[in-house]
């Protein structure tokens, strides 16, 4: 409810009557222009919080959350996500600046509105220690939801290091972000820094954009993937700085219509498609464009991988192009295809059932820290065919030839292409 105070309304001396008519007569028409005012205000504050369509916003610290850190916001996360799931206006789920401790946080839909934003002006931390769960922050069957801004913390150092302690008994990590089995999706202007696990991953979803986000751990975290794609269509990641221990972009089974564009690695393990062919059945990889990528001293550029297991069913890649690229400060493996991946020794070393074909590398350039830049190692049984190389220019470090080398590998060569073509 408003309330009003007219400025004319003060104490004052004994009037004549004239000047009694006067002030009564200016008295009700300064009443009566507040009265319109506060209908039309009124009226205005119904227009944008009470009809329909009108946006709504929850802060996290109205139900609750504390900045400090320290104290448990998961409640006050998962009731103010409850309340703008349930509108059926447009919602916004808003963190404020400071540090919000954060638990696991399962944010399920389908919600009424067919817009939900998570709007973060803070960083959101993850508990110390690890709990073994699979996904610290998950959004699951969401349509048309959009990640603003902010910093996710995983806190990850704790699990790296019993891992390297290679005592066994760690829990494999959780990964920071996962959006599951929804349509529609924003994500940008994220920062996530030190995951457990993989930062960000894309699963069952179509149509989702990652924009503008940075991905940070150090070189010798284990398994933190910056961005991580599977069982899903029309995804583009774009304008990302990804500085991970693992792949900074990877993708898995069931990736179909991909985008990854103005990507920069390094460290990681470069760009990945795969690991396929690990379990008995897979759906394959279709429709991925690589352009504008830049890496420096990464482990590996431009990588197809897949197991060396001959039961398999269902698993393929095609349709694949890498273009723009370059390499520096130390690429050990700028171009890849490698079917005999074995990360733990324990493989059953034989030839790939993962049919691999319609492969265009264009305008690569940059240097090698191996001497042999250009790698096709196929499956005997389906070997690699329809790759192309346009315009490839990589040489050693220091200016000198590299090499390259194929195995079980057919398609041909265009334009300048250093090293000399071995398809």
């Amino acid at each position: 409810m408003l309330y009003y105070k007219s400025p004319t309304m003060q104490k004052t001396a004994l009037f004549s009557m004239a000047e009694h008519k006067s002030l009564s007569k200016l008295f009700e028409s300064t009443m009566a222009r507040a009265n319109a005012s506060s209908l039309s205000l009124a009226f205005l504050l119904s227009c944008y919080v009470l009809s329909p369509g009108a946006a709504v916003h929850y802060d996290v610290a109205g139900f609750g959350a504390r900045p400090d850190g320290r104290t448990d916001s998961s409640a006050a996360f998962a009731d103010a996500w409850s309340a703008a799931c349930r509108s059926p206006a447009p919602a916004t789920v808003y963190v404020p600046r400071g540090e919000f401790l954060l638990g696991h946080a399962a944010f399920k839909g389908p919600c009424r509105s067919s817009r939900v934003t998570v709007r973060i002006d803070g960083t959101l931390v993850a508990p110390s220690g690890y709990t073994g769960r699979d996904a610290w922050i998950a959004f699951d069957r969401v349509e048309g939801l959009t990640v603003s801004g902010g910093t996710l913390d995983g806190r990850g150092a704790a699990l790296w290091a019993c891992k390297a302690a290679g005592h066994g008994g760690c829990p494999s990590g959780a990964t920071s972000l996962t959006v599951l089995n929804s349509r529609d999706v924003v994500v940008r202007g994220l920062l996530s820094v030190h995951s457990e696990l993989y930062h960000v991953v894309i699963d069952g979803c179509e149509r989702v954009t990652v924009q503008d986000v940075r991905i940070v751990a150090p070189g010798n975290s284990p398994n933190t993937d910056g961005i991580h794609v599977q069982a899903s269509s029309g995804v583009t990641v774009t304008r990302a700085r990804i500085q991970t221990g693992d792949d900074c972009v990877s993708v898995g089974p069931g990736t179909a219509n991909l985008r990854v564009e103005h990507i920069s690695c390094g460290p990681g393990h470069g760009i990945s498609i795969g690991s396929l062919g690990k379990e008995s059945e897979e759906a394959g990889v279709e429709n991925v464009t690589v352009s504008g990528a830049a890496f420096v001293g990464t482990e590996n550029g431009l990588r197809i991988k897949t197991w060396g297991r001959a039961a398999v069913e269902g698993a393929y890649v095609r349709g694949v192009v890498f273009e723009h690229v370059t390499m520096r400060g130390g690429v050990r493996n700028p171009i890849v295809i490698d079917q005999n991946y074995c990360p733990n020794h324990a493989c059953p070393h034989q030839s790939s059932a993962v049919k691999i074909s319609d492969v265009r590398y264009t305008d690569i350039r940059g240097s090698s820290a191996s001497q042999v830049a250009v790698r096709f190692d196929c499956s005997a049984t389906n070997p690699c065919s329809g790759i192309g190389l346009q315009d490839i220019r990589l040489t050693l470090d220091g200016g000198k030839p590299a090499e390259a080398t194929c195995q079980h590998a057919d398609g041909t060569a265009s334009g300048y292409v250093e090293p000399p073509s071995c398809l």
